[in-house]
């Protein structure tokens, strides 16, 4: 599958799906609908924990993946941004972590293989999807302790170990690090992941996603596109990108600096515009796509798809702008030492 996908980022823009939460959100679930049977003495409240759902309720997640592949996705993400042992501490299902990965990719790979089984000249992928936890390695939680941390960097690695086994397991094609706001747990993330490749005896590409969290232009733990960019660059990953926090207007700038400094594909999956008043995501199908086309045919896009507010109806606009557009060319670049602090540094000859 490795070859496959590379073979099919040669061609052309492939599509990536849109929002698990905002589908999860139509079924309006019951706090009993999260627990299920298995679940129905837990001894807290679960509503709210959709990487659940994929033990509960798998029928729903495997229809929402349906969805996105009939809209045009050739990518899903697993169900899988909080199965890790820290983020399912805020209900105590810490022990569930592996098996909601591998439960997650296994649900996945049902679904994509039933597409690429119908439409073989259009293999189908899953993305491992690993999630940036409830906790960050570089900023303090308490405002009056600014050298207090909540969580460890082994601690990361620990629980990134576990969730990246558990998607492999399950059948994962890829491993994707999303919505980073901090680069030291993307560190993390890279680091376990390169140490479960290698007790496992095998490698999968792996794309990182990271956050602009505002009109600052910098992921939350200050860095810049480019910077961070040259912070993660040492994973050789597949593609990088940005999704979430921002739409696709304020997001382009940002896809454009660092499209012209990386040596790999670009992804990108935006926002339905910024939210309103109450909460909700208010750009239109249409509007997205028009956006994300003119991205496509500014030779920026190497992977396109949605976030938060996005639906098949986003996706199928945005797999027909972006059909037969050429892909991004990834650049031949000049051998520098690039560094990176919140700032990028090159060093040249001049």
């Amino acid at each position: 599958m490795n070859e496959t996908l590379k073979q099919a980022l040669e061609k052309r823009i492939l599509v990536l799906d849109g929002a698990m939460g905002t589908m999860i959100q139509r079924h309006r679930l019951s706090e009993e609908d999260y627990r299920g049977s298995r679940f129905a003495d837990w001894g807290q409240d679960v509503k709210g924990n959709n990487d659940l759902l994929t033990l509960t309720q798998p029928e729903i997640i495997k229809d929402i993946h349906r969805q996105y592949f009939a809209a045009g996705a050739d990518l899903v993400e697993t169900n899988t941004f909080n199965s890790t042992k820290v983020s399912q501490s805020d209900y105590g299902m810490e022990e569930l972590a592996y098996e909601l990965n591998k439960q997650g990719a296994a649900i996945a790979r049902e679904v994509a293989d039933e597409f690429s089984a119908a439409e073989p000249d259009k293999p189908r992928f899953v993305v491992g999807t690993l999630g940036p936890t409830s906790r960050t390695a570089s900023l303090s939680p308490d405002v009056n302790n600014p050298a207090f941390r909540n969580v460890t960097f082994d601690e990361l690695v620990e629980n990134y170990v576990e969730a990246t086994r558990g998607l492999i397991d399950g059948g994962a094609d890829l491993i994707m690090i999303e919505t980073i706001f901090d680069t030291l747990n993307a560190k993390a993330a890279i680091f376990a992941i390169n140490k479960t490749f290698s007790d496992m005896g095998m490698k999968l590409p792996v794309m990182i996603s990271g956050t602009i969290t505002d009109a600052s232009g910098r992921t939350l733990s200050g860095q810049t596109a480019e910077a961070f960019w040259y912070s993660v660059r040492h994973a050789n990953p597949i593609s990088i990108g940005f999704n979430c926090a921002l739409g696709a207007k304020d997001l382009r700038q940002h896809i454009v600096s660092v499209s012209k400094i990386a040596d790999c594909s670009i992804s990108a999956h935006p926002n339905a515009g910024l939210p309103n008043e109450m909460g909700d995501y208010d750009e239109s199908p249409e509007e997205m796509a028009g956006q994300l086309g003119e991205w496509s045919t500014s030779g920026l896009l190497n992977i396109v798809g949605g976030c938060c507010g996005t639906e098949p109806a986003h996706i199928a606009a945005i797999a027909e702008a972006v059909a037969g557009v050429r892909p991004r060319q990834i650049p031949d670049l000049d051998r520098h030492m690039r560094l990176s602090g919140l700032e990028p540094f090159e060093v040249i000859q001049e």
